[in-house]
């Protein structure tokens, strides 16, 4: 099949499946031995439990993963899951390099599965930090204390889009590149959208 037609994003997908497909294969293969529904989410088979995301089996250039949306809350006595980055809070991902290592692999998965439904039917949530809790640069802060329009917006944005600039304007080490994407972003601010809206 072609490619032609496609999105960059799904023509990349699309590459990820194939390379790890054998992978991809086995990591189903186990999941649908468990009372999931299989859906198909960012491009990537996704297992779901009364409509809400239990495991998502997704690729990535060095591996492909299965990532567990509560799992933070998950028992992991083997130590195999990895939190992505510092800012993932709730997920956490088992990584793969190979389908011998998802085989080796297969009792801990099956474990962490049944165990990922089990919190997910409980209600557990992970209790996430709150936009306060995440640092804001000084000099946004300054900004938004000469701008009440920008602050007013600022303040209006869902939680999760406030998190993305803060983040977005955080992550820059130099105070000049941190003004810079202040000034970028805005706009975008003052009209209610988030970073990547």
């Amino acid at each position: 099949m072609s490619d032609i037609g496609m999105t960059p994003k799904a023509s990349a997908t699309r590459a990820l499946l194939q390379r790890w497909g054998e992978e991809v294969a086995l990591l189903k293969e186990i999941a649908v031995g468990f009372e999931l529904t299989e859906e198909r989410k960012w491009g990537w088979p996704c297992y779901t439990d009364g409509g809400h995301n239990v495991v998502l089996i997704h690729g990535f250039k060095d591996y492909c993963a299965l990532l567990f949306f509560r799992g933070a809350l998950l028992s992991d006595p083997e130590g195999v899951l990895i939190q992505q980055t510092e800012h993932v809070q709730s997920a956490r991902q088992i990584r793969f390099t190979s389908a011998a290592e998802v085989e080796r692999l297969t009792p801990v998965v099956k474990a962490l599965i049944a165990d990922a439904i089990a919190v997910t039917r409980s209600g557990r949530k992970v209790e996430l930090k709150r936009t306060r809790d995440f640092a804001s640069p000084p000099e946004f802060d300054a900004r938004m204390a000469r701008e009440p329009d920008l602050s007013a917006a600022f303040d209006a944005l869902t939680p999760g889009r406030q998190r993305a600039y803060l983040l977005h304007f955080a992550g820059a080490k130099q105070s000049a590149t941190r003004e810079s994407r202040i000034d970028k972003c805005a706009p975008r601010i003052l009209a209610g959208k988030g970073l990547l809206d």
